[in-house]
């Protein structure tokens, strides 16, 4: 795979993009073809692109337990059973 770099700055990302780019690190990490210097580097951008996405998802959370909140439903997170589909 070549190389890929992105200089987008990680906060006007959206979530899609944030987990292609890690998805992309991740790859290039695993193929181990990167320089000690270039694998740290990319590393470094996976860890900010993953606490990014965590952020998202935490406040995407959130606002779902509003608007339950709101129709008067229980607030929290149910895990989903496998095979479950809702």
């Amino acid at each position: 795979m070549a190389e890929k770099k992105s200089n987008t700055k990680i906060e006007a990302m959206s979530f899609e993009q944030a987990l292609n780019e890690l998805e992309n690190i991740v790859e290039q990490l695993e193929q181990g073809n990167e320089s000690l210097k270039r694998g740290v580097e990319l590393y470094e951008r996976g860890v900010a692109l993953k606490t990014h996405c965590e952020t998202q998802l935490r406040e995407a959370q959130m606002k779902v337990e509003k608007i339950e909140a709101r129709a008067g439903k229980a607030v929290g997170t149910t895990p989903v059973k496998n095979g479950d589909n809702g």
